[in-house]
């Protein structure tokens, strides 16, 4: 599973604190803290026909993550909407389109680690692709990393930020492995998500996702617990362990990039019958009945 390119965004315009410019003329500063230190917080966004789905929880994370990490002067909501317009216009997109929020700390006046080095104001980056849901309809094979995700006391998953190196990690390993994507436990041993993905299993006809421990809140993953809810389907946030997902009837992950996506081997263990199961389809379809309906209109 590996992403290609898009024809369709070889001369994307690109929004780099309110200044529209083309992908190949776009820079950031070396004295910029994303670069420095990774130390960004950033959002995935979906634009179905015109709306974003979960647009302002989305918008709430990023605030709370921003809040999180002490960043000052953060643009106002209404000011980062009309950005997001502004690029999607530009770009002429209405729909199929995957959006990418990074707000950093900002410059700083000279290289290092101390936030009081930040004296300008965070940098907005939106940063808009022609891109349909990334993962395989047919279904994923996982690994289990040896790399594993720390704690809220080392660092709060809540907040979500730009340094990704523990995720690259894992998918470094995949890779190798010849897997799609790598599930990653937490320092007990229990499952936190893929490095990618929050995880779902099923077993006669429940559903059962990890806590919230080691891994962030996901919005995708929130609707499908929505969606359960709605559908008087059982599902339990719970401490799950390799074995719960061996012993699965289906498993599913969920992002805003890939929607809901069917796991079919792990380990090399074949989860179900070894194909997409029907709660799994049931809970897609059901999404994409609300993505096409729901959402905040922007174009």
């Amino acid at each position: 599973m590996l992403q290609q390119f898009n024809e369709k965004n070889r001369d994307l315009i690109v929004n780099i604190n309110g200044r529209l410019v083309h992908r190949d003329k776009a820079g950031i500063s070396p004295f910029d803290s994303s670069v420095q230190g990774g130390d960004a917080v950033w959002e995935g966004l979906r634009l179905y026909n015109g709306r974003i789905f979960k647009l302002h929880e989305h918008l709430d994370r990023l605030e709370r993550s921003a809040r999180a990490l002490s960043f000052v002067d953060l643009p106002e909501r209404a000011r980062i909407i009309d950005e997001i317009k502004r690029t999607l216009t530009a770009n002429k997109m209405r729909d199929s389109v995957h959006i990418r929020l990074t707000l950093t700390r900002g410059l700083k006046i000279t290289s290092g680690m101390d936030p009081r080095l930040n004296q300008s104001g965070p940098i907005l980056i939106i940063l808009a692709e022609h891109k349909a849901p990334v993962y395989a309809k047919t279904g994923l094979t996982l690994i289990t990393s040896k790399f594993r995700r720390p704690p809220p006391e080392i660092l709060d998953p809540r907040i979500h930020h730009a340094n990704l190196l523990n995720s690259i990690l894992a998918k470094i390993e995949a890779n190798d492995l010849g897997a799609d994507d790598a599930l990653m436990l937490d320092t007990r041993g229990f499952i936190a998500e893929t490095n990618a993905t929050h995880v779902f299993i099923v077993r006669k006809g429940d559903l059962a996702t990890s806590r919230v421990v080691a891994c962030p809140e996901g919005i995708t993953r929130a609707t499908v617990i929505e969606i359960c809810a709605a559908e008087k389907i059982r599902c339990v946030e719970a401490d799950l362990s390799p074995v719960d997902v061996y012993s699965a009837d289906e498993m599913f992950c969920t992002g805003t990039m890939g929607e809901l996506a069917s796991v079919i081997k792990i380990d090399n263990r074949r989860i179900g019958d070894g194909k997409v199961g029907p709660m799994t389809q049931r809970l897609s379809d059901l999404y994409v009945q609300r993505t096409a309906t729901e959402g905040v209109q922007v174009v």
